[in-house]
């Protein structure tokens, strides 16, 4: 019971995507059946901490990686601060715990070489998915949007006349976004090849598949992958690399941070600022070059 009534806490009172709460339900079912076979069905709200320890331990023996390991974990934590919320428990088993040290993740975003490259030099197919597949990486990279953001655009999202779009992040937080005159000029490109699809549903989105249906995100994932394997050796190529990109672009060349901020949909600061190590090394090549002392 307990655990539907998390599940409906999260839908209602969190605002949760469909995904997101999937993901915590799978952690919680996950412990649970490591209680069950290990210690014959104990109850999620009388556990302790050393029975958590063992199950990060199993993981950890099962090759999981700490980073994964960590997500779970956060699910375990939120389900008994949900717990204590709610009067089930008084002291929480995760009250002393720690997370798993974890290698830093660096990812290189594309440079601005290669996203002209991309989005002028190659030659783009002149058909619906060729357009498509430009405005795709256009409005990723100018706009700083997330993938589940840019599937779900609606063509009611557009304000073209005020040079602008709405998107809907996370927990259902809209944002504005300004569009640049090359994203509206794409826009307008790809919407002439959309209106001669013989559309079969879905048509209320922005970006279709061929057959008229929403694209989805494998889709986007292959289309950023397939046009940067052209003009980037780096291994990483994904749509979060562009939104990566974008952050990284702005802050080179002295956008404000909050402004960076409000732009990508961060709720905080500290969201934002994983962006600012690429734009402090371009500010060091700045100094280099312009500071008279570097001379001597």
């Amino acid at each position: 019971m307990s655990l539907s009534a998390f599940i409906s806490y999260l839908e209602l009172e969190k605002n949760y995507s469909k995904n997101t709460i999937l993901a915590y339900q799978k952690d919680i079912e996950s412990f649970a059946g490591f209680c069950k076979e290990h210690h014959d069905a104990v109850n999620l709200e009388n556990v302790s901490y050393p029975l958590i320890r063992s199950w990060i331990v199993d993981l950890s023996d099962q090759g999981v990686s700490n980073r994964t390991i960590n997500r779970k974990i956060s699910s375990l934590q939120a389900y008994y601060k949900f717990l204590l919320k709610i009067g089930e428990i008084t002291v929480s088993p995760m009250v002393k715990h720690r997370a798993l040290k974890t290698e830093k993740k660096i990812e290189v975003p594309f440079s601005e070489k290669e996203m002209e490259s991309v989005l002028s030099e190659i030659p783009f197919e002149d058909d619906f998915e060729g357009e498509r597949d430009k405005l795709i990486i256009e409005l990723l990279y100018a706009t700083g949007m997330r993938r589940t953001e840019l599937v779900n655009l609606k063509i009611q999202d557009l304000d073209l006349a005020g040079h602008q779009l709405k998107v809907l992040g996370k927990r259902n937080k809209e944002r504005i976004i300004p569009l640049l005159h090359s994203t509206l000029r794409q826009i307008n490109t790809y919407l002439d090849k959309r209106s001669e699809l013989q559309s079969r549903s879905d048509t209320s989105y922005l970006l279709l598949t061929k057959d008229g249906l929403k694209i989805y995100e494998t889709l986007v994932y292959r289309t950023i992958n397939k046009y940067f394997s052209l003009v980037s050796p780096k291994v990483k190529k994904s749509p979060h690399i562009l939104r990566h990109t974008f952050a990284t672009h702005l802050l080179n060349r002295g956008a404000d941070l909050n402004s960076v901020k409000e732009l990508l949909g961060h709720s905080s600061l500290a969201s934002t600022q994983v962006y600012t190590h690429n734009s402090i090394a371009e500010l060091k090549k700045v100094h280099r070059k312009a500071h008279p002392r570097n001379k001597k």
